[in-house]
């Protein structure tokens, strides 16, 4: 992957990952029983982005990050505020773990492609200092 690409890649990444935090925003509010209408537009929207974006990320990386299916499954078991509140504290307990469990690897992989990024900033950097020509 070039340097242009992995830089466009992360930046992706870390607005991936504030939707994930969002995700979790709103599980709250429902434990909390603290939302409304407009709290479960934004909810079904989150949810939207986080299924869509999940396919590009997917179509550039070779591997390492949260499955396909561990996303599909956290995703499909909120499908909405109201429900979510309507779960018991265990279940609410359960689908935060889940969450939990993605968000650390998409950090994960956010780190590795960071690396990466470092690495090739390293080496133009080293090949400028001594006049290498590309």
């Amino acid at each position: 992957m070039d340097k242009k690409k992995l830089d466009q890649l992360i930046l992706q990444m870390e607005n991936y990952l504030e939707c994930w935090k969002q995700f979790n925003h709103y599980l709250n509010l429902a434990r909390g029983k603290k939302f409304g209408p407009e709290e479960e537009n934004q909810f079904l929207e989150v949810k939207s982005v986080i299924t869509q974006e999940l396919e590009l990320i997917l179509s550039v990386i070779e591997s390492g990050g949260p499955n396909r299916e561990e996303i599909h499954s956290l995703i499909a078991g909120a499908p909405s505020l109201r429900s979510l509140s309507e779960l018991n504290e265990g279940a609410l307990r359960g689908l935060e773990n889940q969450w939990h469990k993605i968000y650390i690897g998409w950090q994960s992989l956010l780190g590795q492609l960071k690396v990466q990024q470092r690495q090739m900033e390293s080496k133009s950097m080293f090949g400028s200092l001594f006049g290498r020509k590309k």
